[in-house]
């Protein structure tokens, strides 16, 4: 916190890295050119692929610290229960910072019953928390089977939820406990959440070019340090009608602008082919993720002889397994009807946990090697049931390894 102060007052910038960060990228960010009025430069997340590192400003910072007080009514003390090293966290720094109300920390694995302890124990007139939608579904478990968890919960005047999109599902329980729920839409390049519940808060503007969300406002990065041509690819000049220039952020998000609320639809990158009809993994995981028992679903994309790629799932054991789950096929059947034929998954398997990155979100990379080693597996026995491949490292018990809907491989729904 001392360093950040300094950095937000124009001292030495700040470069916030995990335990495991490979020595060689921090050593060659601490000899990189910054752009001037750098306070941090934060490392993303990594889940669209290589981590990149963003050069923020003390006035981006700042912005977007203000304008997330003014939305919520306020500052509060936060709860600080995500990785300090992301944006997630270090925004909860930077409010607390601004507001001069030092945070309370949620320190070692996530726990529901020991972060409401941590909640209660909070002191401050207006209390606020930042999860991620796994985090939350957790806390709901727990609520829902525990009246003064679900009190405890209740009584935080704002849990921002965000990193990913938060399911229909998980909102209406959220709503039914009486959680002051805010779901939050930013990234590193913006200096956090910059849309809440669909709309713009602070100076923050929104337009859509292509069907890709395109972002402008004060709390915009600098830039990407070491990666001028990055930089210019991602954030572009427009001239307006009065002759001004306005700088957007391209975030490579697909979205739509209805009623002036955005609704962000996946990413477009996200995006597989079969039988020459696109379709997004992320529109997948949005229908099976308000199903019964796959709230945790993942869609990736499966190479396919006839159609070139078809989905499929991957969902944990614990989720798909337990009482009043939709079956594999009913599941497809309801993707089926709401996406078209070419979304319906080619099969799901179970893992016992999701692999995940340090902000939440699902590691994506080490899904697709995990699902490459399967197919590989299928390919070397001529298997068309129990695959035998190492999965993720939280999966450890391959007996819990299934192939679970076999592929109703006649592709007739396609026709």
């Amino acid at each position: 916190m001392t360093a950040l102060s300094d950095a937000l007052r124009g001292g030495c910038p700040v470069l916030p890295v995990a335990p495991d960060t490979d020595p060689e990228a921090v050593a060659a960010l601490q000899r990189a050119e910054l752009p001037e009025g750098t306070a941090l430069v934060v490392r993303t997340s990594g889940s669209s692929g290589v981590p990149k590192a963003v050069a923020l400003s003390a006035d981006a910072l700042r912005a977007s610290a203000e304008a997330t007080h003014e939305e919520l009514g306020g500052p509060g003390q936060w709860l600080v229960a995500l990785p300090a090293h992301l944006i997630s966290g270090l925004q909860m720094l930077v409010r607390s910072e601004a507001s001069g109300i030092h945070p309370a920390f949620f320190d070692g694995p996530f726990d529901p019953e020991r972060l409401l302890a941590a909640a209660d124990a909070m002191d401050a007139d207006r209390r606020y928390l930042s999860l991620v939608p796994v985090q939350l579904a957790r806390l709901l478990d727990l609520a829902e089977s525990d009246e003064l968890a679900a009190q405890s919960l209740a009584r935080i005047d704002a849990v921002l939820v965000g990193g990913q999109a938060v399911s229909l599902a998980l909102r209406t329980r959220a709503h039914k406990l009486g959680v002051q729920l805010r779901r939050s839409y930013g990234m590193t390049e913006t200096a956090g959440g910059c849309v809440y519940d669909g709309v713009e808060i602070g100076d923050t503007r929104v337009r859509i070019r292509g069907g890709e969300v395109q972002l402008a406002g004060s709390s915009l990065a600098s830039g990407y340090v070491g990666d001028p041509d990055l930089t210019a690819e991602r954030f572009i000049d427009d001239t307006e009608r009065d002759g001004s220039t306005t700088r957007w952020y391209r975030t490579g998000d697909a979205g739509e602008l209805l009623g002036g609320m955005l609704t962000v639809t996946g990413r477009l990158d996200r995006v597989l082919i079969s039988g020459g009809v696109n379709v997004s993994l992320d529109e997948i995981e949005r229908v099976a993720r308000d199903l019964p028992g796959w709230g945790s679903a993942v869609a990736l994309a499966t190479e396919h002889p006839e159609w070139g790629q078809r989905p499929s799932l991957v969902v944990e054991l614990a989720e798909s397994g337990a009482e009043g789950a939709l079956p594999f096929t009913e599941v497809r059947t309801a993707i089926r009807e709401r996406l078209g034929a070419a979304a319906a998954p080619e099969w799901a398997t179970e893992v016992e946990e999701i692999p995940r990155l340090a902000g939440g979100k699902p590691d994506l990379a080490a899904l697709r090697a995990w699902r490459e080693r399967l197919s590989e597996s299928f390919r070397e026995s001529g298997a068309a049931r129990t695959p035998v491949a190492d999965a993720p490292a939280a999966a450890r018990d391959e007996r819990h390894q299934t192939e679970r809907g076999r592929t109703e491989q006649n592709t007739e729904e396609q026709e």
